[in-house]
């Protein structure tokens, strides 16, 4: 590798560097707008080459300018994000710089094994069936969508339809039944699929937004046909758990295959404080989850887990093209378990923190994310014109400012200005209310109080009742 040929590297890592160092200091926000963006980015097309390292370090500024440290960011509290671990950084650069596609075993026997390796790991940390097979997408859309393909393929199949060749037209319809607030990836995934989501019996949910088993028992008394019922572990909002063991309990009963979205609620069960809050959960058909929340890994990690293989794998794959080689017995083919076929090594990653943390070091970033939080709400109900609207479970607190949405929206814009930390607004039960979502490796105590700092400052310029 020539000199220039390692500029650009070089000049990365120390951009990357600088920026991981400067996290706790920079504004939580952009401090460039989308025209003053599209200046640095954009302009004619070059006629010519370009020096590498001033692209470079033009993508360094422009970020540093119009970037949100949503991932690394230890007072970034807005969507579920998560954070990246300096082990798992330095894995995906070495992804990067491999550039191995990580579809077949003969493609890359190291990634495959490791792959392998990774997703045993994470049957074993969640408490999954050990049969299951896993594959690791791009995130939980694209879990939700294998998992179901797999439960359609089992479903029909067993009513004579090959859907993977004769398609869905002509055949048994497929009933999805899901909870009401269940999140909009089960939807994306409905229709992929050619579900529709439209058809999607919503049962209704308790004052924390569960699944009511009585209302499920109801609705699946009331179907024909195959079913597919998604649990929800982890509300988005709420971070609430639907009583899952007796939500595969009862659809069991009826024959129904159970799909668990635990995008980032799953991880609970890594922790033996936690555990309880998703008894039963080894019982269900498949599991979507999302290693680039709570276990802080790089965007852009999935995981699907399914406990029968081979519907799996046929949903998946089926057959192979003449120039692809059937692996041997123990070489692992990731194509078999994943929509996409080139695809980057993603799961290094999670092997690099599941081998660094290990057990007890992935339960105790989930137990302390969730004390964190918990801190959050305590310090914030002590603030007059602040009311808080969930129970913390999880990760997840909701509060609402003064009396009106108009307020809690103004005070979240207020928030969001600072540049100290940042929130975003989402609506529970038809009213407008700001959203702590907490699962970086980074939030320390101090950044919960620095924040609620900045919160107490915002509700008291914009609810006149909280200066009394």
């Amino acid at each position: 590798m020539t000199t220039a040929d390692r500029a650009p590297l070089d000049l990365a890592y120390q951009q990357a560097t600088e920026y991981l160092d400067g996290l706790a200091r920079r504004p939580v926000g952009a401090t460039a707008n989308a025209e003053q963006l599209l200046k640095m980015f954009g302009g004619p097309l070059p006629g010519g080459p370009t020096d590498a390292a001033d692209t470079i370090a033009l993508l360094g500024r422009a970020v540093a300018e119009g970037g949100i440290p949503t991932a690394s960011g230890p007072r970034y509290f807005g969507y579920v994000t998560g954070g990246t671990l300096p082990v798992a950084i330095a894995a995906d650069w070495l992804v990067a710089a491999w550039d191995q596609t990580a579809s077949l075993y003969n493609l890359s026997p190291a990634i495959a094994v490791a792959e392998h390796v990774a997703g045993q790991w994470v049957l074993e940390l969640l408490g999954l069936p050990r049969h299951a097979s896993v594959g690791f997408p791009t995130g939980c859309t694209m879990a939700h969508l294998t998992s179901l393909a797999a439960a359609r393929h089992q479903l029909l199949g067993a009513m004579g339809w090959d859907v993977e060749r004769d398609g869905l037209p002509g055949a048994p319809r497929v009933h999805l039944v899901a909870g009401a607030q269940h999140h909009m990836t089960i939807d994306l995934a409905a229709r992929y699929l050619g579900f529709g989501s439209g058809g999607i019996h919503n049962v209704p949910v308790d004052e924390r937004g569960r699944m009511r088993p009585d209302a499920l028992a109801d609705t699946l008394a009331g179907l024909e046909g195959p079913v597919i019922v998604c649990a929800q572990v982890g509300d988005v909002n709420s971070g609430a758990v639907d009583p899952v063991g007796e939500i595969c309990d009862i659809a069991h009963r009826h024959g129904a295959w159970v799909h668990v979205d635990g995008a980032f609620g799953l991880w609970a069960a890594a922790s033996p404080r936690l555990r309880p809050l998703v008894d039963g959960v080894e019982k269900a058909d498949s599991w979507a989850l999302d290693a680039h929340k709570w276990l802080n890994v790089p965007y852009d990690c999935g995981i699907v887990v399914v406990a029968h293989p081979e519907a799996h794998r046929t949903a998946m794959l089926g057959g192979r093209a003449g120039y692809l080689p059937a692996g041997a017995v123990g070489e692992r083919d990731a194509i078999e378990w994943v929509p996409d076929f080139s695809r980057r090594a993603r799961s290094l990653p999670v092997w690099a923190v599941l081998r660094s943390l290990g057990r007890d070091g992935v339960a105790e970033l989930v137990e302390r994310c969730c004390d964190l939080t918990a801190r959050f709400a305590e310090r914030l109900s002590g603030i007059p014109g602040v009311e808080l609207l969930n129970e913390v479970v999880l990760n997840q607190v909701m509060v609402r400012f003064g009396d009106d949405d108009a307020t809690t929206r103004r005070v979240i814009g207020l928030i969001q200005d600072s540049g100290v930390c940042w929130f975003g607004g989402t609506v529970w039960q038809g009213r407008a209310a700001m959203r702590v979502s907490l699962v970086n490796w980074r939030t320390t105590e101090h950044d919960v109080d620095r924040s609620v700092e900045v919160i107490r400052e915002a509700v008291l310029k914009a609810v006149p009742t909280a200066r009394t």
